[in-house]
């Protein structure tokens, strides 16, 4: 099986095991209710995944999907400061909208108390190659302050964006994450704004 065709069989079985999970619960939902879902096969489950539990850390994946669609929504006319606005209100809209608060929870305590990977923070992610492109973009354009590293500020942007989330997920969501994400990303990038 090729690479594309892997990356797809795993895409599909993530992005059906998260929209079950969010459907009808993450304890109600079984390993068979995500390969009917998937369309794919029980081999091709265990292939990827040990069990359901391992698809916990697979929110960063489900994640990277939804930015390489958003990126290529961006045209390359576009300010950097608004592309970056752009992903964060589109991702926080589908954060808000597809994934369940309770899995959201039980993925930042992994994250926090894992000794092993940690799937958000991994620099490899399609997340952020995409933010140090659009920031890298915008230092050359003359959009974004060169007084800070390309890292600096997409470290600090994630940073910022995480923490809306960590924030939104102990308010058990009482607020809009997509709106007030705006609100504090906006001071953000103003902030890093030429």
């Amino acid at each position: 099986m090729g690479k594309k065709a892997q990356k797809n069989t795993k895409s599909k079985i993530v992005s059906a095991a998260w929209k079950l999970f969010y459907e009808q619960g993450y304890d109600t939902t079984t390993v068979d209710d995500i390969i009917l879902e998937s369309g794919t096969s029980k081999g091709s489950f265990y292939h990827y995944f040990e069990g359901k539990d391992a698809l916990l850390g697979s929110l960063a994946y489900l994640f990277d999907e939804k930015y390489e669609q958003l990126a290529e929504e961006i045209s390359p006319d576009t300010n950097s400061i608004d592309a970056l606005a752009f992903l964060n209100r589109e991702l926080f809209e589908m954060i808000e909208n597809r994934i369940d608060i309770d899995l959201l929870v039980k993925l930042y305590s992994t994250q926090l108390t894992t000794k092993g990977e940690k799937h958000l923070l991994d620099r490899n992610r399609v997340y952020y190659k995409l933010l140090r492109k659009i920031v890298s973009d915008g230092q050359q354009k003359g959009e974004i302050t060169k007084e800070s590293t390309v890292n600096d500020i997409v470290r600090l942007y994630a940073l910022e964006e995480r923490a809306v989330i960590y924030d939104w997920c102990l308010c058990n969501g009482e607020y809009s994450l997509r709106e007030y994400g705006q609100k504090v990303i906006g001071i953000y990038l103003d902030s890093i704004r030429s």
